[in-house]
């Protein structure tokens, strides 16, 4: 990776609320393990109710990304769209539960990818880092839960 690259890289993670408070050796870590991937507007990087053995968390370097979850009619409503520097399926990092949504690229994207794996062995060097994530993720579920109720009421 590009010194550049390594830079900007570390700027995105300094922005994401799991990973803002980490150490430079521990972004440094990140950093040894993340992985760079182009994917094509249209592109479905996991659906709802999949159930991955390893997961991964995706940040987006530059694109967009639309979640949706299946509404009671069963149709795709979407609850949330994510650009540069946002993430999605973090939980996954840290539960074998199923995939509660889906995930596509509605833009070409670049995105980082953090597997489980490597943020396992980070996590056992910061245990405060499993606490991040789980309040991450209720702050983004509330956050679309509001969402999908002011929809629900105009």
């Amino acid at each position: 990776m590009e010194n550049t690259d390594t830079t900007n890289i570390i700027s995105i993670l300094k922005k994401i609320p799991i990973f803002a408070e980490l150490s430079e050796e521990k972004h440094n870590m990140i950093l040894k393990n993340i992985v760079s991937e182009k994917c094509p507007n249209g592109h479905v990087f996991f659906n709802e109710g999949d159930k991955e053995q390893m997961g991964c968390m995706y940040i987006i370097k530059k694109g967009m990304v639309k979640i949706s979850r299946k509404g009671e009619t069963g149709n795709q409503n979407d609850v949330a769209t994510l650009s540069d520097n946002d993430f999605f399926g973090e939980m996954a990092l840290v539960t074998d539960l199923p995939r509660n949504a889906t995930a596509t690229a509605i833009s070409e994207c670049e995105i980082l990818k953090v597997k489980k794996e490597d943020f396992m062995v980070l996590m056992q060097s910061d245990p405060n880092m499993a606490a991040r994530i789980s309040e991450a993720y209720i702050k983004r579920d509330k956050h679309n839960s509001e969402d999908k109720f002011r929809k629900n009421i105009i």
